[in-house]
């Protein structure tokens, strides 16, 4: 930058006082950011996804031509290889390749300590007296979305309090519907036609139990909104849990960044792999669990006994008619149920892993000789006596599940979702003389001379 110019510049943060009559309102748009982005640049992007997703490679390399003028023929044209990693490497000099190393080492050091520290605040001390370590705290006030729609779920109630209380969030905020009985809901509340849905004792009751805050029968998309945004009733929260249909699952996608969620649900679903061993009828009833949630829910069971299989669909098609949900439950099943036969149960397990079930039962004579070779699932559960059912109500595990093959990546909702983590770090003397030398050799190489002369100015002599 030329040097006149440069005494031309004139930087003038915002001045404010926590005592002027404004303050809050001053600060506030100071803070103020939107995430939205313009209706022309959403259309892009779902364009750009769906031809990626539809024609793949050939897409990306079309997206990669015209936006980045990159020319290639190939992905592998556009692929970097260890050998380019390395070689990279080598070419630096002496004092960048020991500064990334340094920074390496150091930073797998910090979350190899935190990888045993996963619920509470812990630190250490380095070689030069530099204190590092993690501050864990509770957020200050969740949302718990409650369905309320088709049926009552106190137990979802229970899932998605409790750890919030156990991790220490002081307030709860409580949404459920209560639909007029025999009501047809609109599109923003999307829950549907309902008889069951009215103020519920049960999940009145379980509120109270599990220390709701406060709580309001609102329900879909609206509710969702009025946790994330506020309104002049209902707090602004900082995170929204618990399950919901399609409207709510929606509303939660768009005001994540705003709030955080907890996942995007889909439907039910539930996994057997039997190796023939357990009664057929409670195979089918364990089935006819997650069935029963709504047409949607998925019920799949993985036998390498075509026998077994046999006995399932006998018990199935005399159980049914006993059951009061038995239009939902046959058609689930019919539309997204399975009965698979598979050639062993190692094969089961392998087509398991790639299902990535919301549940997964075990039901075998030897449940944790196949435990090992499950890597995939939202909650597993070992033994003919283990019904998913008893997970959904007190075992204990919480029964807030990724689903729609998320368990490859996610977890269940528990005490971690309801807590954040704060780096802790205060750098001695000492060390800051080695750090701010690895420190400033990096930001001298992003070009950010900013960092590396404050780094710099702590350096002696």
């Amino acid at each position: 930058m030329d040097i006149s110019h440069a005494s031309t510049l004139n930087a003038s943060p915002l001045r404010l006082e926590t005592t002027q009559p404004d303050f809050e309102a001053a600060f506030a748009r100071r803070l103020h950011w939107s995430a939205d982005t313009d209706a022309s640049i959403e259309q892009r992007v779902a364009d750009i996804l769906s031809n990626v997703h539809t024609r793949g490679d050939a897409a990306v390399l079309e997206y990669t031509a015209r936006f980045d003028g990159l020319q290639a023929s190939s992905m592998q044209a556009l692929e970097l290889t260890q050998d380019d990693f390395r070689a990279a490497f080598d070419g630096l000099p002496a004092g960048q390749q020991n500064a990334l190393q340094a920074a390496v080492a150091r930073v797998r050091s910090y979350h190899e300590a935190q990888k045993k520290h996963t619920g509470e605040s812990w630190s250490y001390r380095d070689a030069d007296g530099s204190l590092l370590g993690q501050k864990v705290t509770p957020l200050d006030r969740v949302g718990i979305y409650v369905p309320g729609g088709k049926a009552a779920y106190p137990s979802s109630l229970i899932m998605n309090a409790v750890p919030a209380h156990v991790a220490g969030v002081q307030e709860i905020i409580m949404v459920v519907p209560t639909p007029v009985r025999g009501s047809v809901a609109t599109g923003g509340t999307g829950e549907g036609t309902s008889t069951r849905g009215e103020r519920n004792e049960l999940v009145l009751a379980a509120a109270y139990v599990a220390g709701v805050t406060r709580a309001f029968t609102i329900g879909g998309a609206q509710a969702v909104a009025a946790l994330a945004y506020g309104t002049e009733t209902v707090p602004k929260v900082d995170k929204i849990t618990g399950p919901g249909n399609a409207y709510v699952a929606s509303a939660k996608k768009r005001v994540f960044g705003l709030v955080g969620i907890d996942m995007i649900a889909g439907p039910s679903e539930i996994l057997v792999l039997a190796d023939g061993s357990t009664p057929p009828d409670w195979v089918a009833m364990d089935l006819f669990s997650q069935a029963e949630h709504d047409e949607l829910a998925q019920s799949i069971l993985l036998c390498p006994d075509a026998a077994y299989i046999d006995a399932v669909q006998a018990a199935i098609e005399r159980l049914l008619p006993e059951m009061p949900r038995a239009e939902i439950i046959a058609k689930s099943l019919t539309g997204r149920g399975a009965l698979i036969h598979t050639r062993s149960m190692q094969e089961a397990c392998e087509i398991s892993n790639r299902i990535a079930p919301e549940h997964l039962e075990v039901s075998s004579n030897e449940p944790h000789r196949w435990e090992p070779l499950l890597k995939h699932a939202g909650a597993i559960f070992l033994g003919a006596y283990t019904s998913e059912s008893l997970g959904d109500y007190c075992a204990g595990p919480n029964h807030v599940l990724p689903t729609s093959g998320t368990a490859r990546f996610s977890s269940p909702l528990g005490v971690y979702d309801f807590q954040k983590r704060s780096s802790i770090i205060e750098v001695s003397q000492q060390g800051a003389q080695t750090l701010g030398q690895i420190a400033s050799v990096l930001a001298h190489g992003e070009g950010l001379q900013g960092h590396a002369r404050a780094a710099e100015m702590r350096l002696k002599g």
